[in-house]
């Protein structure tokens, strides 16, 4: 691939998980990758060339947003972003470690969720907007199953704040479309990352494929609908969760 025909791509949220898997698979794939996290990337990752920037930033922050955005205009002097993945998340327990609920929890926490989980992915879309114009860009939302049904273990406020992500990406798709931006969403089930416990296994027989589901089949997923084959593709969202969303 010549250095005219690399597409970057912008991730959030990059450091370990699905995030992390993501960006592999972009990177795999050839994609120039500028990513962010509250942590430096793992030192393996720091020799892939295509990994080209890892920024620092606390996304909770409108003001970290600001910087984060401009940074990577800089880096893009004026050319074009081909995708951005909205991944960074979420999700709180109370001070006794209970889900964060309704009746419980402080509202500064729900507000703490909404700013990251909801708000900064709307700030980066609108900063970026320009950038995903000029290279015909694809969006993509990070979701969750949360969003569309009562979970055991996320809490509400994480819960509402996919669900409005949800909602967020089918009206986005049409804004965005006139300026040539899909704006899809990819909402993942029970994925075996460091953040699920013993007490996930209580779920597996509520999914039809009886398995948790891996980060890399969240991220082939993403880096799918930014490429050319989905090219028709906007204001989905699509359920990884080995068909638990449909029982």
């Amino acid at each position: 691939m010549t250095k005219t025909t690399v597409r970057t791509v912008v991730l959030t949220g990059a450091s370990r998980g699905i995030g992390h898997a993501t960006v592999k698979r972009f990177s795999g794939d050839g994609w120039r990758v500028i990513s962010c996290s509250r942590e430096e990337a793992p030192p393996e990752c720091r020799l892939d060339p295509n990994w080209t920037h890892h920024l620092v930033a606390d996304l909770e922050k409108p003001e970290s947003v600001d910087n984060f955005s401009a940074q990577i205009l800089e880096l893009l002097n004026g050319g074009p972003l081909a995708a951005l993945v909205n991944n960074a998340a979420i999700s709180p327990k109370s001070a006794i470690q209970e889900r964060l609920g309704c009746l419980n929890g402080s509202l500064a926490e729900w507000r703490r969720v909404f700013e990251l989980n909801f708000f900064t992915p709307l700030a980066l879309c609108r900063a970026l907007a320009p950038a995903l114009a000029k290279g015909r860009g694809s969006i993509v939302n990070i979701t969750s199953i949360a969003g569309h049904a009562i979970h055991p273990f996320a809490g509400s406020a994480y819960s509402t704040s996919k669900a409005a992500l949800s909602a967020l990406t089918r009206e986005m798709a049409v804004e965005f479309a006139a300026l040539g931006v899909r704006v899809n969403a990819v909402a993942p089930g029970e994925i075996e990352t460091a953040m699920v416990g013993p007490e996930y296994d209580s779920l597996i027989p509520r999914i039809p494929l009886h398995r948790l589901g891996t980060p890399d089949e969240v991220a082939g997923v993403v880096v799918q609908l930014c490429g050319g084959d989905f090219g028709y593709v906007t204001g989905t969202e699509v359920f990884v969760t080995g068909g638990q969303h449909l029982l």
